[in-house]
C-alpha cells in the first residue's frame, strides 16, 4: 500500500528512534482505494515533547503540543497532521473528551481506544508494512463498521461517536455490523451530552456525506442510520414528530418524516437543511387542526426555533426559514401569472435555492426526479421578464433614490422604489427613467 506522505514526515519515520504509524482514516481510506485528503493521523509509542522536538528538526511546522493527551499538532504545506502518543483513554460519558489518559508502548491497547475497527490499521512508515491488530483490514474489504469493543461501551464513553457512526457509514458506504447498531440504540441518550456546536458540525457533515466520496444518496442514507439508532429523534425531534403521519396518495407516497428524508435525499447541496425542514410544521398542524393546512406558516418558527438551538450560523438560518415559508407558494400551478412575477422579483435574492427546494419537494413526494411543473412555468415566466427587459432587482431600476428626492419625502423613498420594481415586473410600468418617473409623480401626488 502506498500512502501519498509529506517528505518531512518520511524522513521523521527515518530519523526516529521508534516507529511512526499513520492511523485512522488515510490507511482506511488507501486501502479501500478512495482519494487521499490531507488530513493524515499519525501515533508513535513516544510522548508528546519528544515528538515535537523530532518534527522541528524535520522541518514540520509545530502548531500545538498538549502534554495532557499526548497530542501534536502539525503542518507541511497543505497538509495537516496530528500525532497522538499510544495511549488508553477513560470518560465519565458526560461529554466528548476523555477524562483520564494513560499512555502506552503497546498497540492493542492504542488500537482498542479507537471508535471502529477500520479506523485502526496501522501504517509503518519507515518500513511500509501494516498492522492489524484489531481484523480492521477485513472489515474494510467487505465494507463493514465493527467497534473495537463492546459496542454499548464505545458509545456510551462518547455520544459524539453516534454521529460520527451515522457519518462515516453514509461517506464509506459502510453498513454496522449488528452489535455496533444495537449498541448505538441503546446508547442513543449520550448525544445528549454532546455541545449543540458539536452536534451540528456532524449533521452539516452528514447532509454532504455523498460529497466526500461520491457515495450517491449517502447523506439519506446518513439520516436513515440516524432514525434507526435513536438519535434523530433526540436530536430533531420536530421533524421525527411526522413519523408515521399520513398524507394525501394521489401527491405521496410516504409519510411526512419519510418526505422529508426523501427530499433531502434528491436536494441539491445547496438546500440540504433547507430540504430536510421543509415540512418542519406539518406536525403542529397536524395536530391543531387534524389537516396541514398552514404548515408553511407555521413552521417558519419551528424552523427557526431548531436552527438556534443546534447554534446554526444566522445566515443559514435566515435561508432556510425563508425556504420553510415560501415553499408552498403556487403549489398546484394555478397562481396568475401577474402574482408569480411579483412574487419573483420579491424573492429574487433566494429565487435560485427555493427552485432547488421546490425540486426537492417534488422528487421526495413519489421518488419522480422529473422537473417539477411548477418550476418550469416559473422558469418560462421569468425568462419573459428577461427579453420584456423587467428589473429583478432595485439596482437594475432605471431610477435611484437620488432621483425622487423632490417628489417625495425621504421616509417614502423606499417603498416607492419598491413599488415601481413591483409594477415593472407585472408589466403595468416599462423600466424607463422618464415613465417611472412620471409614476413616482402620481404616486406622491396619490399619498403627500
Amino acid at each position: 500500500m502506498k500512502l501519498n506522505l509529506p517528505e518531512q514526515l518520511t524522513a521523521l519515520a527515518q530519523k526516529a528512534p521508534f516507529p511512526v504509524y499513520v492511523v485512522g482514516g488515510a490507511v482506511r481510506d488507501a486501502l479501500a482505494g478512495l482519494p487521499a485528503t490531507n488530513d493524515v493521523d499519525i501515533c508513535a509509542p513516544a510522548d508528546a515533547e519528544a515528538f515535537s522536538a523530532l518534527a522541528k528538526s524535520c522541518g514540520l511546522g509545530v502548531n500545538g503540543i498538549y502534554r495532557n493527551t499526548g497530542t501534536v499538532n502539525l503542518s507541511a504545506g497543505d497538509a495537516k497532521i496530528e500525532f497522538t502518543s499510544f495511549r488508553s483513554d477513560m470518560y465519565r460519558g458526560d461529554g466528548h473528551a476523555p477524562a483520564r489518559v494513560t499512555f502506552t508502548s503497546d498497540m492493542h491497547t492504542d488500537a482498542s481506544r479507537r471508535d471502529f475497527c477500520c479506523n485502526a490499521v496501522y501504517y509503518d512508515i519507515q518500513t511500509g508494512g501494516i498492522c492489524d491488530p484489531l481484523g480492521g483490514i477485513a472489515d474494510i474489504r467487505e465494507k463493514r463498521l465493527r467497534t473495537t469493543r463492546d459496542a454499548r461501551q464505545v458509545f456510551a464513553e462518547d455520544g459524539l461517536r453516534l454521529l460520527r457512526l451515522a457519518r462515516l457509514a453514509a461517506q464509506l458506504g459502510f453498513t454496522p455490523d449488528a452489535a455496533c447498531l444495537a449498541g448505538a440504540r441503546e446508547s442513543a441518550r449520550q448525544i445528549d451530552t454532546i455541545t449543540a456546536e458539536r452536534i451540528f458540525a456532524e449533521l452539516q457533515l452528514i447532509l454532504h456525506a455523498d460529497q466526500k466520496y461520491g457515495v450517491r444518496y449517502a447523506q439519506y442514507e446518513g439520516l436513515k442510520l440516524l432514525d434507526a439508532t435513536g438519535v434523530l429523534e433526540r436530536v430533531l425531534p420536530e421533524l421525527t414528530a411526522g413519523r408515521g403521519l399520513p398524507q394525501r396518495a394521489d401527491f405521496h407516497a410516504y409519510d411526512v418524516l419519510e418526505h422529508s428524508l426523501r427530499a433531502c435525499r434528491y436536494a441539491d447541496p445547496r438546500v440540504r437543511f433547507s430540504a430536510l425542514l421543509h415540512d418542519i410544521g406539518k406536525p403542529a398542524a397536524y395536530r391543531e387542526t387534524g389537516k396541514y393546512h398552514g404548515h408553511d406558516a407555521i413552521g417558519e418558527p419551528i424552523g427557526r426555533a431548531v436552527l438556534q438551538r443546534l447554534k446554526a450560523p444566522l445566515r443559514l438560518t435566515e435561508t432556510v426559514c425563508r425556504m420553510i415559508a415560501l415553499h408552498m407558494f403556487d403549489l398546484d400551478g394555478k397562481v396568475r401569472e401577474a402574482k408569480v412575477r411579483a412574487f419573483i422579483v420579491k424573492n429574487f435574492d433566494v429565487y435560485e435555492l427555493l427552485l432547488l427546494v421546490k425540486q426537492a419537494d417534488y422528487a421526495g413526494c413519489k421518488d419522480d426526479t422529473d422537473l417539477c411543473p411548477t418550476i418550469a412555468k416559473w422558469e418560462a415566466i421569468r425568462e419573459a421578464m428577461v427579453r420584456e427587459g423587467v428589473p429583478f432587482t432595485l439596482k437594475e431600476l432605471a431610477v435611484k433614490g437620488d432621483d425622487l428626492k423632490d417628489l417625495l419625502p425621504a421616509r417614502r423613498i423606499g417603498e416607492t422604489l419598491q413599488a415601481l420594481l413591483l409594477r415593472c415586473a407585472q408589466g403595468a410600468l416599462q423600466n424607463r427613467r422618464d415613465a417611472l418617473l412620471r409614476e413616482a409623480a402620481r404616486l406622491a401626488a396619490e399619498k403627500p
